[in-house]
């Protein structure tokens, strides 16, 4: 396999599967990693289509098991690894500290931060040396400031900020970058679960409804294209950063 292959999370649907889309239209190898679906199915066909080397694994961040067998298929495939996109995400549970049961707030930070370290633990000896490789990690606003009812998603993206700038400070010994970017509003499938939150356990449930009827989502297709410079080409000098999309 071709060493510039790229590893991405949370590829079977919106910003994972557009940018996996978009690294195989621009001539990468793409390993695009999301729990078992069709519709990993087929962005795995798709992918595979572009190019030989490009296929989808099934890879559950919710469950160690699985990032252990994703992670051994990975290492029994590809040399090195160019880059690693962190785009899987988990916005539920949206519930009031006081109201929400432990082990769903655990399982959000499981997904959002531990199953990041877990896997990238497992690839580290695919990253760096003579060629750089590149770390993305897809943050949120909601790393910065509190949101009423988030308080596991901000927890996670906020140590997710964190652990990019360590995953940095260490990186640089070994030729591995590392950036977080947040990537604005985007219309996926994330923004129509938190629309379905019932009112009582979610207060600003209305301005999300009106970003939505208002237009002011922006389409994955779109956010993939904004992120790929960043994704492929931001430099050591970069690593540690965290860059916004509606900045760049």
């Amino acid at each position: 396999m071709t060493k510039d292959t790229y590893i991405v999370t949370g590829a079977s649907k919106g910003v994972g599967r557009s940018l996996a889309l978009e690294l195989v239209h621009s001539g990468h190898s793409v390993l695009a990693l999301a729990r078992a679906s069709p519709e990993l199915d087929s962005i795995g066909a798709l992918l595979h289509h572009e190019d030989e080397h490009s296929s989808a694994l099934v890879c559950d961040l919710a469950s160690p098991s699985s990032i252990a067998d994703a992670a051994l298929k990975i290492c029994n495939q590809v040399p090195f690894i160019a880059g690693i996109v962190h785009n899987a995400g988990a916005i539920a549970p949206v519930k009031r500290i006081g109201d929400v049961e432990p082990q769903d707030w655990a399982r959000s930070v499981q997904v959002n931060l531990v199953g990041v370290q877990d896997l990238t633990g497992r690839l580290h000896h695919l990253l760096g040396g003579e060629q750089q490789s590149r770390v993305t990690t897809i943050s949120s606003g909601a790393s910065l400031r509190p949101i009423h009812s988030w308080s596991a998603y901000c927890v996670s993206k906020a140590g997710l900020d964190m652990w990019s700038r360590c995953m940095a400070e260490e990186g640089r010994e070994k030729n591995i970058s590392s950036i977080s970017v947040a990537p604005g509003v985007v219309d996926t499938g994330m923004q129509v679960e938190i629309r379905s939150v019932p009112q009582r356990d979610f207060p600003a449930l209305q301005s999300f409804i009106d970003l939505h009827e208002d237009g002011n989502l922006v389409s994955s297709e779109v956010v993939a294209q904004q992120l790929l410079p960043l994704v492929t080409k931001h430099t050591m000098e970069q690593s540690g950063q965290r860059f916004d999309v509606r900045e760049l």
